[in-house]
């Protein structure tokens, strides 16, 4: 592998850490192991904290690429909460307002779902890192500012229902979809079309293009698996 000519590799990220966290750390390995300063790296779509899976990182000549990887489709595995919301569509917030379930049946959520697929337009979360006036929609709302973002259109090309719990009224689904779609919005939609509130409880990212999760490598073990390759130093 050469670092500096530029290498294309995923690692999991996991839960409760930032993307640029992981490259971080990842950047500070390879670094160390090359004996320099700092090596550059990049990665082609960030994942929320809370969020785990395929995390795209590209190293030196190969940063040129991320904008093309970016574009490349993805696939999600998550887990919503039906009758509740919370600020952020996820579990970064407590749940600040609750709604009727009982009209939801697995008919009724099989009947939405199709509305979601194709191209449709999708507002952003206003706690995301959406840029407006230059600043991030995320730190202008934990400094208690009002955001307000346009709607833009994403395209979402699967949806499949894995499981969904009548009890706990929570479902599993399975998401193929392309650029710039937030899985987080998604569920704030479901729940709305539902006639009632959803949040995102878990969110997967299992495939970018063509790296999957199977080939990603293990996080917390970068350090061995980096001690396992060839490493050519030619610049």
């Amino acid at each position: 592998m050469n670092f500096y000519k530029g290498e294309i590799f995923a690692i999991d990220k996991p839960y409760g850490m930032t993307s640029f966290g992981a490259l971080a750390h990842v950047r500070y390995v390879i670094s160390r192991k090359l004996g320099i300063k700092r090596i550059k790296i990049g990665h082609a779509g960030t994942l929320d904290p809370l969020a785990t899976g395929v995390l795209v990182l590209c190293t030196g000549k190969a940063t040129k690429q991320i904008e093309q990887l970016q574009a490349h489709t993805k696939e999600y595995v998550c887990t919503i909460q039906l009758g509740a919301t919370t600020a952020s569509y996820d579990c970064e917030h407590p749940v600040n307002a609750t709604y009727p379930t009982e009209h939801i049946t697995l008919e009724r959520i099989e009947q939405v779902l199709k509305l979601f697929v194709g191209e449709i337009q999708q507002t952003p979360p206003t706690y995301s890192a959406c840029k407006v006036a230059g600043e991030r929609a995320y730190n202008l709302r934990r400094a208690g500012e009002e955001v307000a973002l346009q709607a833009k259109t994403v395209r979402i090309d699967e949806i499949e229902l894995i499981h969904f719990d009548s009890n706990t009224m929570q479902l599993q689904l399975r998401i193929v979809c392309g650029k710039g779609t937030y899985i987080r919005a998604l569920a704030r939609d479901l729940g709305r079309t539902l006639d009632s509130g959803a949040y995102l409880t878990q969110l997967r990212r299992t495939r970018v293009g063509a790296l999957t999760i199977e080939n990603s490598i293990n996080f917390d073990h970068f350090k061995e698996w980096l001690n396992e390759q060839e490493i050519d130093e030619g610049h």
